[in-house]
């Protein structure tokens, strides 16, 4: 397989309990659908060591290309937005200004494609990316990709001797949802306002049908208490739905997070017998109607966030980077768009088809 440093990004691995990875993670997200369009996408990034997540405002009108071989993707942006990174090398999570929103988690029953010479490829570092830069809605996004098919090429978490396995949720300013999930080769969707939660596995065609159970048992009877993926669906689920829909912002943002903070992994948690258990080192809130990032750090007091309706997202802006240090523990609070840094701008990384090697 194709090596792919910014696969990391990717983040949030959980494998199945019988598995023995030694740096195995887990995240979890969910969309909260609240009243007159309030709609909040929120999310945990768990990961066994830190991954130098900085957050970036990228400008529209900018020319990218896919970074994975001859065959791979060109594009002219047309949406600027947020995005979270993974070593400054990927996209691992972001909003752009027509409020789209993309967050990428770990699938391990993913089988990415090889590529085939004909079809467009995508290096996975770009996945989100691709979706942000693109498209305003959801609905958009699934259209073009099932009319203008490509291939998302994936590689080795580096350092470890594993391929980067992600799926990849969407979420929009109208409260659709798609999840797109690479199985066997082939790309699954599911696209429903309904699909709201996501964790990191079974596949999402069974994540579903485990929800079946607990829907009928009940959340007021019992939730399953645990780690594993699946039972913080089913926890997530649950509470997204059980905190009281609102237009209130605030009130909208403090339920999301809540939310979000229930199904986190405490900070240093690490069980040797469990080892596909890891810390929750971030967490993010994105308003689709307000157009706010928020974000979270484990090991920050406070909540920060960007404004996208105050950013300047054109070509002459440039690109800029809010630096959050090591472990994201720079104290910040409130709107934070007076500390972000002119920056050059952010380069993906390349599936390694693109440096001439066999694939």
């Amino acid at each position: 397989m194709k090596k792919l440093a910014a696969l990391i990004l990717a983040g949030c691995a959980v494998l199945g309990a019988g598995l023995t990875a030694p740096q195995a993670q887990a995240c979890t997200r969910a969309v909260y659908l609240g009243e007159e369009g309030r709609i909040l996408t929120g999310r945990t990034m768990d990961w066994k060591t830190d991954i130098g997540t900085h957050l970036w405002v990228l400008p529209r009108g900018v020319e990218r290309h896919g970074a994975a071989g001859p065959a791979s993707l060109r594009w002219t942006v047309k949406y600027g937005s947020v995005i979270a990174s993974a070593y400054d090398l990927a996209t691992s999570d972001g909003l752009n200004e027509a409020g789209l929103a993309a967050n990428l988690l770990w699938l391990p029953d993913s089988v990415f494609p090889e590529p085939d010479g004909a079809t467009p490829t995508l290096s996975l570092s770009l996945w989100a990316q691709y979706m942000l830069d693109n498209f305003a809605t959801v609905a958009e996004a699934v259209e073009h990709v099932r009319k203008h098919p490509f291939l998302v090429l994936t590689g080795q978490v580096p350092g470890q001797d594993r391929d980067a396995l992600v799926h990849l949720s969407l979420s929009d300013a109208g409260g659709d949802s798609a999840i797109m999930e690479y199985l066997d080769g082939e790309l699954v969707i599911h696209h429903g306002r309904d699909y709201q939660v996501l964790t990191n596995e079974p596949p999402y065609a069974q994540q579903l049908a485990l929800l079946q159970y607990w829907e009928k048992i009940g959340g007021t009877t019992m939730l399953p208490g645990t780690n594993r993926p699946a039972d913080r669906f089913a926890r997530a689920h649950f509470y997204i739905n059980a905190v009281p829909r609102v237009e209130d912002a605030r009130l909208a943002t403090a339920a999301v997070f809540s939310v979000i903070r229930n199904v986190s992994v405490p900070y240093g948690v690490s069980t040797p017998e469990v080892p596909h258990i890891s810390s929750t080192r971030w967490r993010s809130v994105v308003d689709h109607k307000d157009l706010r990032y928020y974000f979270e750090s484990a090991l920050s007091p406070s909540t920060f966030w960007l404004d996208l309706q105050g950013l300047d997202f054109a070509p002459e802006a440039g690109s800029r980077v809010l630096r959050l240090g090591e472990d994201q523990r720079r104290i910040l609070a409130g709107e934070v768009s007076a500390e972000l840094e002119a920056s050059e701008p952010l380069t993906f990384q390349p599936a390694a088809v693109e440096a001439g090697l066999t694939p």
